[in-house]
């Protein structure tokens, strides 16, 4: 029987947090203000971020999925658009994130409202010391949250988190990162591994810690590995909006042929604008809420 959950990757997305670029981009002249100052790739153009968004929303609409939206607000910034990593959501409820970037601070109390206003219940939140971004957290299966330490996600957080969930039975799985590209580059669990169905996932396992891995392995996950040539366009970053039913950025044709052989169903968008530029792809842009499984 089927059932509605928070602690899956893969479900079949009933209900949705989104944001549009028109309330986290605002205007041009707001994104030429902004896109330098928080390490964009370059500047977005607002009008074809909208369309892009558009697409984006309609692939997940398509699957009668609720979505809710999150308004404009001054407190926050164009990094506001990549809403999962402000909160995270459990069946026991939201878990208001600490951000990792300074200028994102605002970012978890403006989605608080949001949730609230939809009855969701808040379980906690991250306190400093604590720093956790969603981009970093990861359902493996019911029972099980993978989670990154990173330049935005620290062991006080990690700390808190477990404090939050373990008491409920979930086992907190941490995956040790490795630096990259440094403090400053957006790095998460998830630039990495992507849950695509039941034990499958999307992997770029030339930066996936061996330990978390081969953990991987021993639950009887398969990999879909991403080729060199397609990590930086964000072909490791894919948004299952059903079991085996997936959506990426487009330009990734290996990985796409990669997924497909594996037996999913891809969508594509293109998110020039909306996802490379700002370092966010499918995952990113969503807060999934409720799955059905």
């Amino acid at each position: 029987m089927a059932r509605d959950t928070a602690h899956s990757e893969v479900g079949r997305i009933k209900s949705v947090l989104l944001k549009r670029p028109e309330a986290g981009f605002v205007n041009q002249e707001f994104v030429d203000q902004e896109w330098e100052s928080l390490n964009f790739l370059g500047p977005p153009d607002f009008s074809k971020a909208i369309q892009e968004h558009q697409s984006l929303e309609g692939l997940i609409s398509a699957r009668d999925s609720n979505i809710h939206y999150l308004p404009q607000s001054n407190k926050v910034t164009l990094d506001s658009v990549y809403c999962r990593d402000a909160t995270i959501v459990t069946d026991f409820g939201v878990i208001l994130c600490r951000m990792g970037k300074d200028q994102r601070s605002e970012e978890p109390e403006a989605e608080r409202a949001c949730f609230e206003k939809v009855g969701l219940h808040i379980l906690g939140q991250i306190k400093a010391p604590g720093t956790l971004e969603g981009g970093d957290v990861a359902w493996l299966d019911m029972n099980t949250l993978a989670v990154g330490h990173t330049y935005r996600t620290n062991y006080e957080g990690i700390e808190q988190l477990k404090h939050l969930l373990e008491p409920s039975g979930i086992e907190i799985l941490v995956a040790e990162m490795p630096h990259y590209k440094g403090s400053s580059d957006v790095f998460h669990l998830m630039s990495v591994l992507s849950p695509v169905d039941i034990k499958k996932a999307v992997a770029y396992s030339p930066l996936m810690p061996i330990h978390f891995r081969n953990e991987l392995f021993k639950r009887d996950y398969e990999l879909i590995e991403v080729p060199d040539e397609e990590f930086e366009s964000m072909a490791a970053n894919v948004l299952a909006v059903a079991p085996g039913e997936c959506v990426m950025v487009s330009g990734n044709p290996i990985t796409k042929s990669r997924l497909e052989k594996s037996g999913c169903i891809v969508h594509e968008y293109d998110g020039e604008e909306i996802s490379v530029k700002g370092g966010g792809g499918p995952t990113c842009l969503t807060r999934p809420i409720l799955r059905e499984i």
